[in-house]
């Protein structure tokens, strides 16, 4: 078949390879004039499937409220009139439950294991440099009964098979001297020994080239406008440069798949969190830090990017608004001079906002959608470069009629 797919990023390069390498003849279309941009380009640079709990939990609904009444919280929410945000919020609040929490971190953490080896794998055959730092993932607490509490939640992914321990601070020193000076101001972390950190962009550049030698064709700066339908079928992508014409179309275009999936009738439930990223370069390489991580204290996340360290903060629901202002970065700079004060050029930050596609429950949508020759790929929300190989895989085992590589249960249409 002729498969069109929606989206440049992460989970669209990633289905591309994929279905390529099963046979079709694959084009993807995009706005942007590279591949991996916007989230893709900005993210914490973290893989991390032992940090994939569901964002919708008992702790939530609260934490919600004092955002909205003004204080400074994890998740954020702009007050504002927008009847997609609250419908997509009153479904967030229904996943609030224990059970549902349970329930849906369980499935984001099976994708994001399965993508984690995916990725290695890709990796590997292609002989993609996308520097690459395997040593694990810290999770820092400055606080003892945090940490304690955090230790706590992590028997649902340990019992799921993941790797995690208990280092106290001279552990985590033992694994990254870096954090020798600082030790003192930490009660110790959870260390993700099997999670990874790497340059998302630099990886779909590279996988890009591999689809190309398969024979994807790419035909990026097209603005996509929407789809046209004729009965329960997909017929052309519509964009400002004319239509494009396949046999199936997958719709992988994140934060603005719900707009594009409106033109065909199709209700998708996904909704932007807006995140904040800088990256710096590395000042001096020895005060860097190889192992990523988060401080769990700030919620600012930090990789290392080959020469440079990139680090991000907050989740901030305010709509389709891409624009921040200094004070947004704040915390970053804060936690980055405080942990690493002789890491990086502070003051030559390259600053970005992006927008992270949310569904209402946590797990993305992967699969068929209503309509007879359109699969959906999308909802990755902040996990898209953990998440975006192995989802690319799925979807490409969905189009081409195999039962997929691990249950989808819990991650189709909804």
């Amino acid at each position: 078949m002729r498969i069109v797919i929606l989206g440049a990023g992460i989970v669209g390069v990633s289905s591309a390879y994929f279905l390529a390498r099963d046979g079709h003849e694959v084009v993807v279309v995009d706005r942007e004039g590279e591949v991996g941009q916007d989230a893709s380009a900005a993210n914490a640079g973290l893989i991390a499937p032992g940090h994939s709990y569901a964002w919708a939990s008992p702790a939530a609904p609260k934490m919600l409220v004092r955002s909205l009444a003004g204080e400074k919280t994890s998740i954020r929410v702009k007050a504002r009139l927008d009847p997609q945000l609250v419908s997509w919020g009153l479904r967030f609040l229904r996943e609030c439950t224990t059970h549902r929490a349970k329930r849906n971190t369980l499935v984001k953490h099976k994708l994001c294991q399965f993508s984690h080896r995916t990725l290695n794998d890709v990796a590997r055959r292609e002989h993609i440099d996308y520097a690459a730092e395997t040593a694990g993932i810290f999770y820092l607490y400055g606080n003892k009964a945090e940490l304690d509490a955090g230790w706590a939640k992590t028997t649902l992914l340990r019992d799921d098979g993941e790797d995690l321990q208990l280092l106290d601070p001279a552990g985590v020193v033992a694994r990254e001297p870096v954090f020798a000076p600082v030790q003192d101001q930490m009660a110790g972390a959870i260390f993700g020994a099997t999670d990874a950190s790497g340059d998302c962009e630099k990886y779909c550049v590279g996988l890009a080239a591999a689809c190309r030698v398969l024979g994807v064709e790419f035909q990026l700066g097209r603005t996509i406008n929407g789809l046209r339908r004729d009965g329960n079928r997909v017929v052309a992508v519509q964009t400002t440069t004319g239509d494009i014409v396949g046999d199936g179309y997958v719709l992988a275009l994140g934060t603005g798949s719900a707009a594009i999936g409106r033109t065909v009738g199709l209700k998708v439930p996904v909704y932007p969190a807006k995140g904040y990223s800088a990256t710096f370069p590395i000042k001096d390489s020895d005060g860097c830090p190889h192992v990523g991580g988060v401080d769990e204290t700030t919620l600012v996340a930090w990789s290392r990017l080959g020469d440079k360290l990139r680090m991000s903060s907050t989740a901030e629901f305010a709509g389709y608004d891409r624009s921040w202002k200094p004070d947004d970065f704040a915390a970053v700079l804060e936690t980055g001079k405080r942990l690493f004060p002789n890491a990086a050029h502070w003051d030559r930050g390259a600053y970005r906002a992006c927008l992270r596609p949310m569904t209402p429950d946590g797990p993305p949508i992967i699969g068929h959608s209503e309509l007879d020759n359109l699969w959906l790929n999308t909802g990755h929300g902040h996990m898209g470069w953990t998440m975006g190989p192995g989802a690319g895989a799925l979807i490409a085992d969905v189009v081409s009629g195999r039962p997929p590589a691990i249950n989808l249960t819990g991650m189709g249409a909804r």
